[in-house]
């Protein structure tokens, strides 16, 4: 990438960044404990909603989890029907097939329980509901939107995605694999329920491929160039809480004071990034979902060490300061020994809860495309401390593939 083209993404993203205090910023009223479900159900039942669309995905239908939502629903009498189609990295089939389902129930709001794939869900059907002659593909972006959604509840069940407080969404393009973000002030939950109850069951690689989601997050927001006071602490709590809790609630499904600190992680790692941005990772790791079906935590985990570490030195400085947050920081170390302590760090945490180091599937002839994919998303929009062109980014995908065997 060339001299000049790097400078017009860093003026793009300076105005964005000041722009930003103009707009109209908002977090989601928390409903949290283990009655939320019950706060949640006498919340619709007081708006008198005509009916309510339920969003889940397969995964939690088929073990019947979003029946301790329905269940209470059905107590408290309200009208709701249930949409439980959506697959992980949702598609845009599944939008419209959840939007025809909102129509004709005459839907008037829409919860969404589950991980960021039926909650992204959730909020883009609210959007095409609102815009109804607009359609997804015309939403990719930033500020696309722009008009009032219909009430939005999200209850995750993972704790990862921290889509509960985000204004992202993330949908997969079926026809060309294309992944990509929608980004506008409207899609931010009006409500979010914080039970970590509700993620007891979550398999063991489900708990670390989402809570190494969560340190992306933090990290990325935490090094980027957009920062805000807040947004600063957010994400440094976030990171203390995940090497804190993390490996606890891999090892131990049940300890649900480890649950409870890593639901606390996502929300506010999710309320960093959604202010300060994601970075290259994320665009890395998108592009893999939508090509490969990758989880998406499974390749922020693997990716991000990859990408912090061909950074150089660009960050030892912020990831310094990260490893002292998590208390791995020696002071013995310089900047930069203790930056690659901290990556170190990661992958041991990913090589503890059996993440692999490289993603397999990728295939060779498919990076050109996948580096495009990657650079169109992060280039001009995320304020990254090392801008990525075209070819870092095929390097980068090259690192992580995993050689045939």
């Amino acid at each position: 990438m060339n001299i000049c083209v790097r400078g017009g993404c860093r003026i793009f993203q300076k105005v964005m960044k000041y722009g930003m205090y103009l707009m109209p910023w908002r977090t989601p009223e928390v409903i949290e404990g283990e009655d939320g479900l019950i706060r949640l159900a006498e919340k619709l039942k007081e708006e008198a909603y005509h009916c309510v669309l339920v969003v889940t995905d397969k995964n939690l239908a088929e073990i019947g989890l979003h029946l301790e939502l329905t269940d209470v629903l059905e107590m408290y009498e309200v009208p709701y029907v249930l949409y439980a189609d959506t697959i992980p990295n949702p598609t845009i089939s599944n939008i419209e097939e959840a939007l025809a389902l909102y129509k004709e129930a005459q839907c008037e709001a829409i919860v969404a329980i589950g991980g960021g794939s039926a909650m992204d869900c959730g909020k883009v059907v609210g959007a095409r509901a609102a815009k109804p002659h607009q359609p997804v593909r015309k939403m990719k972006g930033i500020l696309k939107i722009h008009k009032k959604t219909p009430p939005f509840y999200a209850i995750p069940t993972t704790a990862g995605t921290g889509s509960e407080t985000t204004l992202a969404a993330v949908i997969t393009d079926e026809k060309t694999r294309h992944k990509y973000p929608i980004n506008d002030f409207p899609l931010i939950p009006d409500y979010a329920v914080l039970d970590a109850e509700l993620t007891r069951r979550l398999p063991r690689q489900i708990t670390a491929t989402t809570g190494m989601d969560v340190l992306t997050h933090a990290v990325e927001a935490y090094i980027g160039n957009s920062n805000t006071k807040k947004t600063t602490e957010q994400a440094k709590c976030a990171v203390r809480l995940v090497f804190d809790y993390l490996y606890r609630a891999y090892k131990d499904g049940d300890d649900m004071e480890a649950r409870g600190f890593m639901q606390e992680a996502s929300f506010q790692a999710g309320a960093a990034f959604t202010r300060a941005y994601v970075g290259n990772v994320h665009a890395m790791a998108h592009a893999l979902g939508g090509a490969y079906r990758v989880p998406h935590g499974l390749a922020n985990a693997v990716i991000l060490p990859y990408v912090l570490d061909y950074y150089g030195k660009a960050v030892y400085k912020k990831l310094s300061e990260l490893a002292d947050v998590a208390g791995i920081a020696l002071e013995e170390n310089s900047e930069e020994e203790n930056a690659k302590l901290f990556i170190a760090k990661i992958r041991e945490l990913n090589r503890k809860m059996n993440i692999p180091e490289k993603i397999s599937g990728i295939r060779e002839k498919d990076i050109p495309v996948l580096a495009v994919w990657a650079s169109q998303e992060a280039n001009p929009l995320y304020p990254v401390p090392v801008i990525f062109g075209r070819k870092d980014f095929r390097t980068l995908y090259r690192q992580i593939m995993e050689e045939k065997k």
